[in-house]
């Protein structure tokens, strides 16, 4: 009995006892039939409610929000139907998937009533319905699907379980929003070999950069060759550079070999050399140790 009611009965209940004691038993009786036909007839239905009313056993109708009579003995409410938004959730416990592999999934359904006559009349208990049909839907998704794709294409998967879903659960009065999957849990020696095997797919793709930007530094390594060999000049300035970069920092000393100064200035180098085509006369040998011989022997004849 809602409250509107029992204020009704409870005034009709003090107005009879009013009555009864100043000494109006007619009046105090019919206060009180009056009571108790309100508390059986008048009915009130939340905002987010509607009443199912059967009349002799067939339907009268749907009723509510607000308040509503109903004939005592003759009508009946036989469900009161909750519109607003409901949750459910369901799982699947080692369900095979399509390469048998044993999965546990959680996954939880947002629903709501359209259709309060159907859901009253179509089926005993809707809300116990929408959780077989979810776990059995769930059970038929992971049973056709490869674990690569269950796992991967979550969103895909939960698309076609909630239109499943919805189309055996519409013929109730009842739509499904949405259909949400919070986990996906398969067997630990399965998850190190998956580890393992995403490792190997990370290492592999790493040696396949690095070895492409080898080949890159190479290619320019080869056409960086090809332009010292055809200008020279860039080749001194570089080394040149080099040089300059090295002795930029404090009390460093290098030793450079001559031949290195030579090609920093090859212009000297060659100046060096004797001419294309000339022959050099050779230097006489001077036998200095004769020399000295001879000029001591004419020294001991003078004495």
């Amino acid at each position: 009995m809602n409250s509107i009611t029992s204020f009704i009965v409870a005034v009709f209940f003090l107005s009879g006892a009013l009555a009864y004691a100043v000494g109006y038993l007619p009046l105090a009786i019919l206060l009180w039939l009056c009571a108790v036909i309100v508390a059986q007839s008048l009915r009130m239905a939340n905002t987010w409610q509607k009443c199912v009313v059967l009349r002799a056993g067939k339907l009268r109708g749907v009723n509510g929000p607000g308040l509503f009579l109903i004939i005592p003995v003759v009508d009946r409410v036989v469900a009161t139907i909750d519109e607003r938004i409901q949750t459910t959730a369901f799982n699947a416990e080692q369900a095979l998937t399509r390469d048998t592999v044993p999965v546990n999934v959680d996954a939880i359904i947002f629903w709501h009533v359209h259709d309060a006559k159907k859901a009253a009349l179509a089926i005993t208990d809707y809300s116990q319905a929408i959780d077989r049909v979810a776990q059995t839907s769930l059970r038929e998704m992971i049973g056709s699907s490869m674990l690569a794709v269950l796992l991967s294409d979550r969103q895909n998967m939960v698309q076609d379980l909630c239109g499943k879903i919805a189309e055996k659960t519409a013929e109730w009065g009842i739509t499904v929003r949405s259909v949400e999957i919070r986990d996906v849990a398969i067997p630990e020696a399965l998850q190190d070999a998956m580890s393992r095997q995403a490792q190997a797919e990370r290492e592999k793709q790493a040696r396949i950069i690095l070895g492409s930007a080898e080949a890159e530094i190479a290619s320019k390594f080869v056409e960086a060759a090809n332009i010292y060999a055809e200008h020279p000049a860039a080749l001194q300035l570089r080394a040149m550079n080099i040089i300059y970069e090295t002795t930029k920092e404090r009390g460093t000393t290098i030793l450079i070999p001559s031949a290195m100064v030579d090609s920093l200035n090859p212009l000297a180098a060659t100046l060096k050399k004797p001419a294309s085509g000339r022959s050099v006369a050779p230097t006489p040998a001077v036998n200095h140790a004769g020399a000295a011989e001879a000029d001591l022997r004419a020294a001991s004849g003078a004495g």
